[in-house]
């Protein structure tokens, strides 16, 4: 797969109660993209810190490309605290005022997402405006935009949703986000499948996702839906299977495959990275498994 996608945004520490993880959506986006194509480039900034120079640590280790990680001697690397529930399931206390949002648009910036086929990035780096006007320069730059929706506490309000889905051919969100949007931009009487394709059309959408947990994931095109459920066994959390979905997603949508097969294989990656501790496997073997699973399909 000879694809370029670079994606943006927050690098952090998932600071469980007993350890810490390496996470961040867009992080993790951009980990399994990497992964699966041997490709990709990251934008980020991170602090001049202990947990900084942790991750570049791990990311030199991993023959990762950290040019366009940027080092802030002010402010520290990001973190977030998480409190998983009787169902694994995550509650994030987000840490205010890190690296990751003051990114700045440097010229070198450009001339990679000249040279990139996508560009993936997120609502929660927006929430300071140093990052968020980084971010809105390069998309006006991109080929191709993929947004995944995350909406964390109180860091988004209506216009970066609507400038985000504006400026997007490719949107991820849950259902949740889903009926928030509607509530926001679109004020009709909400139903997730109606919904879905008001959004497709007042912003010109190629692709949307909506996630539904457990429950499974629709996707849809302008003409057509898909619907896909793995089922999960030995779940040990679910950080991280949302963006392990978009990973999938972004190569499905790049390389034109039928909404079906895309939903499927993205769906049975996400079910994978819930089977492990945090957002990214310290093994290759999902990643290999899943090479081979996009081969034969």
């Amino acid at each position: 797969m000879k694809l370029k996608i670079t994606a943006i945004g927050e690098i952090l520490f998932d600071v469980y109660p007993t350890q810490k993880k390496l996470g961040g959506a867009p992080f993790n986006f951009f980990y399994h993209v990497w992964k699966l194509t041997n490709d990709g480039k990251f934008i980020s900034r991170i602090g001049n810190d202990n947990e900084g120079k942790e991750i570049i640590e791990f990311l030199e280790k991993q023959q990762f490309d950290t040019n366009y990680i940027q080092i802030d001697d002010s402010v520290n690397t990001g973190v977030v605290n998480v409190q998983l529930d009787e169902n694994k399931i995550p509650a994030f206390e987000i840490i205010e005022n890190r690296a990751y949002d003051f990114i700045e648009h440097r010229p070198e910036l450009d001339e990679l997402i000249e040279k990139s086929d996508l560009l993936y990035f997120g609502t929660l780096a927006q929430r300071n405006e140093t990052s968020r006007n980084t971010i809105r320069t390069l998309i006006e730059k991109s080929k191709k935009v993929f947004c995944d929706i995350n909406i964390r506490q109180n860091f988004y309000t209506k216009e970066i949703i609507h400038k985000s889905l504006q400026a997007s051919s490719a949107v991820k969100l849950n259902a949740d986000e889903l009926a928030l949007i509607n509530d926001l931009l679109i004020g009709n009487d909400y139903e997730l499948k109606k919904t879905a394709y008001e959004i497709i059309d007042k912003y010109n959408l190629d692709l949307l996702c909506v996630t539904l947990g457990s429950g499974g994931s629709y996707l849809f095109n302008r003409k057509e839906e898909s619907f896909h459920k793995t089922e999960v066994n030995n779940i040990v959390d679910t950080v991280g299977a949302g963006d392990a979905y978009a990973a999938i997603m972004s190569l499905g949508y790049l390389l034109n495959w039928e909404i079906e097969k895309t939903n499927k294989l993205a769906s049975e990656f996400a079910a994978e990275i819930c089977t492990i501790k945090g957002a990214v496997p310290t093994e290759d073997n999902i990643y290999n498994n899943f090479i081979e699973k996009i081969k034969n399909e």
